[in-house]
């Protein structure tokens, strides 16, 4: 018997994921595992997995045993945002098939991920177990866990409440680890001062040049009115082709129209934009079923925002969320602070960071603000607004609406500073217009 266990780093391959499925609906029926009841299918779970290797904080773990995979786990850690539990890390999604039980392939497989966790800088590994996998629990503590909580009700399982208990495990060595539990604060006491050098935050802010598209051209609107719109292009692909060239990593894409009619309009275009480039595209406008979830992600789309169905139909943002985890957005438009849809042509009553705090509760990737009276104005960003949601939640926070010059940009970059949940800025009108350069935009954001 050979037993391998590796991160996945690039995508399975048909069979790999075949054994995968297989393995992981054994594991549902047995009872438990990535928190479905019943197992949703082989397309649901391949879709769920593919996902996975798109999530920058997530590691996908395989077990194989004469090459068959028969049980995997995922190392989550905490965003980017979340200073603090920097050097943590969550083991989940831990399971070995029932078939392959009993030969000590579990304990091989948590092995290789304490290991992964050590070789990513983390120095403390959580996880957490129903009260009935007693087999799981018993292989976490002779693994030196330590139980330090119990949930009382952490699952609902056919009818009954099920207790969840908690468990850490120190990764840290003998000497560090006496350093970690001597500095641990007291309640109340705060800690030691901590030096600017080691807060700062040294990742760049990430350009998403906007191809807005009417009527299959490229155009930017004035505060969202539609009656407003500059034309700027009539061949979508060859835009998305010179914001590759020049260097840009991501394309927003938003279907105007689609907006408007609540489905997909400008097909041909969104598609020419996927085939000229090989950037990853984020899409919105219209988009408000699975289907048209599901369509656009088989056409080669990165990432789907979803706005209008994120007030009108939350649900749907919740099930897309984890069926393609890491490939849902929300894309939360504002006046003045109030929610707006339908392609802004209706406001809410409900607060945008409200909604904000629902679509990071559904399980979205990150969130993109706009704050409508701005767009399209160039005289800057709503920075207070996108940086009080930033400091809410733990998911990144996109800025967008109303970047005019260079120094709007400058002025994001300093807010992203002590701010570090704000990851990057849509720029649209600018860039056409010529205002800001490509180039000047990317080595400012990219200072950061």
């Amino acid at each position: 018997m050979t037993v391998v266990c590796e991160r996945v780093v690039s995508s399975l391959s048909p069979d790999d994921m075949e054994a995968l499925c297989e393995a992981v609906t054994a594991g549902i029926l047995d009872g438990g595992g990535f928190g479905w009841l019943q197992p949703p299918g082989n397309q649901a779970l391949e879709r769920y997995f593919e996902g996975l290797l798109l999530v920058q904080e997530r590691s996908l773990y395989v077990l194989r045993e004469d090459g068959i995979i028969c049980g995997a786990g995922q190392l989550v850690r905490p965003p980017s945002s979340y200073e603090a539990h920097a050097a943590t890390v969550n083991l989940t999604g831990f399971f070995v098939a029932p078939y392959a039980r009993g030969r000590g392939l579990g304990r091989a497989l948590i092995q290789a991920m304490i290991q992964g966790a050590k070789a990513m800088g983390s120095k403390v590994i959580n996880c957490d177990v129903r009260e009935t996998h007693a087999a799981a629990i018993g292989l976490f503590r002779s693994l030196g866990f330590e139980h330090w909580g119990t949930h009382p009700y952490y699952a609902r399982i056919g009818g009954q409440t099920v207790r969840g208990l908690f468990f850490s495990k120190l990764l840290a060595g003998e000497h560090e680890a006496a350093r970690w539990q001597s500095s641990i604060a007291a309640p109340d006491a705060g800690g030691a001062p901590v030096s600017s050098e080691t807060t700062k935050s040294h990742q760049g802010l990430m350009l998403y040049p906007a191809i807005d598209l009417k009527d299959g051209a490229c155009v930017r609107l004035r505060r969202g009115e539609m009656e407003d719109a500059t034309h700027y292009s009539d061949d979508p692909a060859a835009q998305a082709k010179l914001f590759e060239e020049a260097g840009c990593r991501h394309l927003h894409v938003v279907d105007l129209n689609g907006a408007f009619a609540g489905k997909s309009t400008n097909v041909p275009a969104i598609e020419s934009i996927v085939k000229a480039t090989g950037l990853p595209v984020q899409l919105g406008g219209g988009i408000r079923d699975m289907a048209a979830i599901e369509r656009w992600l088989e056409a080669g789309v990165s990432r789907i925002i979803l706005g209008s169905v994120a007030v009108k139909d939350p649900e749907l943002v919740r099930q897309a969320a984890r069926a393609f985890p890491g490939q849902i957005v929300a894309g939360i438009d504002a006046r003045q602070g109030r929610v707006a849809t339908e392609g802004w042509a209706e406001v809410s009553e409900l607060e945008a960071n409200d909604l904000a705090l629902h679509m990071e509760d559904a399980g979205v990737a990150a969130i993109i603000f706009t704050e409508i009276t701005r767009d399209g104005m160039l005289a800057g960003l709503d920075l207070e607004q996108t940086a009080d949601m930033a400091r809410r939640l733990s998911i990144p926070v996109i800025a967008s609406g109303g970047v005019g010059t260079l120094d709007h940009l400058r002025d994001l970059r300093t807010i992203a500073r002590d701010v570090p949940g704000i990851s990057g800025a849509i720029v649209g009108r600018a860039l056409y217009d010529g205002r800001i350069s490509l180039k000047d935009a990317l080595d400012v954001l990219g200072s950061c």
